[in-house]
């Protein structure tokens, strides 16, 4: 993610269409190409982690710490005049978990209905809703009675649903209470809180001690420590094909010491201290490398894996003798995913529930480290950091791709078998002259983050971003994407970044969906419906006539027969055309979606007023006597036709009559 002004991005003028296009497709010819994929990088900025995808409903649950953000009572607040303060104790519930809530009862004992404890207001609310819950939490100390968990109305003080735990604490130990809670009625908003309360006169010593408390909804495919429902499906909804973790800037970190380390990220939560995240929060660690891979091989993404390469944010960087260390914990990271279980770090991940290996083909050194470190960062990288690395890792794993945080458009002339990340945040313009970037680069290239944030004419990074994605900007988007296709043989895929935001805490605007405590907020913005159309995996092949830009695919018996044009800018209203391929008899059918947007090419998807500016209109085509398909594209418009020849066809019909889906 880029954190500082880059230099002006020149601007493409689209040039005026004024007559119908004509598209014959040859069976032969065209570039060479390869599948291409597309995907999503995913870092704990906007709260996009904690708070967002990260399903846990409390924030601040262990009151942890690092150099950079002390523990704090952020988050909780005391019931019935019990005090809350932060202790570490002597016996902590574990080394990285050493801070703990101490809740002493004071005079509640008198009082007469003796109920105190605490609330959590989560990540600016709670959705409630009749489900199941589950919870729990760690106590240390002497009581005897039970706890009462609640779901309650932060407004009105009504209580949703509540549930008894019988009390097993002791005054030696730390011992976890574990709960179901369903609430008997959805709340009204998701102003909600959730609190813990117990009986002031069975506390022997006058306080209590409590971490780690949790709760969860329903999580996506039901992962314990999963990810929340609504956001996971709507990643899910745009058919990602690919998935870089742990993320940009956080893989980074803020200084060579609070980097983002992958070990601390496994097992027990009890066991992950968290980190100093880099968007400026404390983060749970509960989002942590298992949990990205469980997500990766739910949704069969392939992953690109980030290894830390001894560069950080504040500029420090690891001098040449002492980087080997670093060397080594990226090959054990590389061995927890991909290795065998019986190796040392394939054996640590059969024990967190996977035996078998996760598929990895993509290894990428560092993130942007042509930016943290200035021109010694940038020297270090080409000259000793990268290197090392990709010699290591491909001693070892000839078979993985090992990727360079920078591309050949920043100074690098990548060492073979390396491959390079370009990263493009920029206008639609700049994007649209994307199309043919990498027509004359023979390295592979991924495309690791990718969007439009600045208005044309616009004053750029100097002004800040757009806050939404707006529709003239995902057609360009749509260009560069079409273009990055067109030269799929060297592009490895696509990430647009980031992918999501919180409406209440952010750092970054754009982003592909935003998100809210109330689910109902959960919008799409107009980037994903660029995103959804199904990708083609076949090699594509794709032609540019300004301002059409138009990505085809024939092989032969292939059957399937995808096209995809994109109109930016054009002088007139609709843009006739005509396409047909070799070999398609007249009378084959297709499906033809277009995707057109607001009048106002500014127009977005507002999720404060729920309205989608995004129009989709799905047509079934037949191909003339002469095998051509005819149709028109309005200006600022996406089209994509999707064919099968009268053998697929058949085969579909034989299908369905076997109860078979083709």
């Amino acid at each position: 993610m880029v954190r500082v002004s880059l230099a002006a991005l020149a601007t493409a003028a689209a040039l005026p269409l004024v007559s119908a296009v004509d598209i014959s497709v040859k069976a032969a010819g065209g570039n060479a190409t390869s599948p291409h994929q597309y995907g999503f990088l995913h870092e704990d900025i906007n709260n996009s982690g904690d708070g967002g995808l990260y399903a846990e409903l409390i924030r601040n649950r262990a009151f942890q710490s690092s150099s950079i953000f002390n523990s704090t009572l952020e988050g909780w607040t005391p019931v019935n005049g019990a005090a809350l303060s932060l202790k570490d104790l002597d016996e902590p519930l574990s080394k990285a978990l050493r801070t703990s809530m101490n809740v002493d009862v004071g005079s509640s004992s008198t009082k007469g209905d003796g109920q105190v404890g605490f609330f959590n207001d989560g990540y600016w609310g709670m959705d409630v809703k009749i489900k199941p819950y589950t919870g729990s939490f760690w106590v240390k100390g002497d009581y005897e009675g039970s706890f009462t968990a609640s779901l309650q109305s932060k407004l009105t003080g009504e209580v949703f649903g509540s549930t008894e735990i019988r009390a097993k604490t002791s005054p030696s130990e730390w011992v976890e209470h574990e709960f179901k809670l369903t609430p008997t009625k959805d709340a009204p908003n998701s102003n909600n809180t959730f609190s813990l309360t117990f009986d002031a006169a069975g506390v022997k010593d006058g306080s209590l001690d409590f971490n780690l408390i949790s709760l969860f909804p329903p999580t996506y495919k039901d992962r314990k420590n999963g990810l929340r429902i609504d956001l996971a499906e709507a990643i899910e909804g745009f058919h990602p094909t690919l998935l870089r973790i742990p993320g940009g800037n956080m893989l980074e970190g803020n200084n060579s010491n609070a980097w983002w380390d992958w070990k601390n990220t496994l097992g027990p939560l009890k066991n992950r201290p968290g980190f100093s995240g880099v968007w400026g929060y404390q983060q749970s660690n509960g989002l942590g490398l298992m949990e990205y891979l469980w997500l990766a091989e739910d949704m069969d993404l392939e992953i690109v894996l980030g290894v830390y390469d001894g560069l950080s944010l504040n500029g420090d960087i690891i001098p040449k003798d002492k980087l080997q260390p670093f060397v080594d914990d990226a090959l054990d990271q590389i061995e927890f995913v991909s290795g065998a279980a019986s190796t040392k770090w394939g054996a640590v991940r059969a024990e967190l529930g996977h035996p078998a290996p996760f598929k990895l083909q993509y290894v990428e050194v560092g993130n942007e480290d042509w930016l943290a470190g200035g021109d010694e960062g940038w020297d270090t990288f080409k000259e000793y950091r990268f290197p090392m690395l990709l010699e290591a890792i491909n001693k070892k794993y000839p078979h993985i791709t090992v990727i360079s945080s920078g591309s050949v458009f920043d100074g690098y002339d990548i060492p073979a078998p390396g491959a390079g990340d370009y990263h493009i945040y920029g206008t639609p313009d700049s994007l649209v002259e994307q199309f043919n970037l990498f027509d004359n680069v023979t390295i592979p290239h991924i495309i690791g983050e990718a969007a439009a944030v600045h208005p044309n004419g616009g004053l750029g990074w100097d002004a800040g971003l757009l806050e939404y994605p707006w529709w003239s900007g995902t057609i360009g988007e749509a260009v560069s994407m079409i273009g990055y296709e067109r030269n799929a043989d060297r592009i490895i895929g696509a990430a647009y970044a980031p992918i999501i935001r919180s409406l209440d805490r952010w750092q970054w605007a754009a982003v592909m969906i935003q998100f809210a405590a109330d689910p109902a907020k959960t919008t799409l913005s107009t980037s994903w419906y660029l995103w959804e159309p199904p990708h083609d995996p076949h090699p594509p092949r794709v032609v540019l006539i300004q301002p059409l830009v138009l990505r085809h695919r024939q092989e032969r018996g292939q059957g399937h027969l995808p096209f995809k044009g994109a109109v930016f800018n054009a002088t007139t209203d609709d843009v006739p055309v005509s396409l047909t391929f070799e070999g398609l008899r007249p009378g084959t059918e297709a499906e033809l979606t277009i995707l057109t947007g607001p009048e106002d090419p500014y127009g977005f998807n507002d999720p404060f007023t729920g309205v989608n500016v995004v129009q989709t209109v799905k047509e079934k085509l037949v191909a003339d006597d002469e095998g051509r398909f005819e149709f028109s594209m309005p200006d600022l418009s996406i089209a994509v036709l999707e064919t099968k020849s009268s053998k697929c066809l058949k085969k579909q019909k034989r299908d369905m009559k076997q109860g078979l889906r083709h």
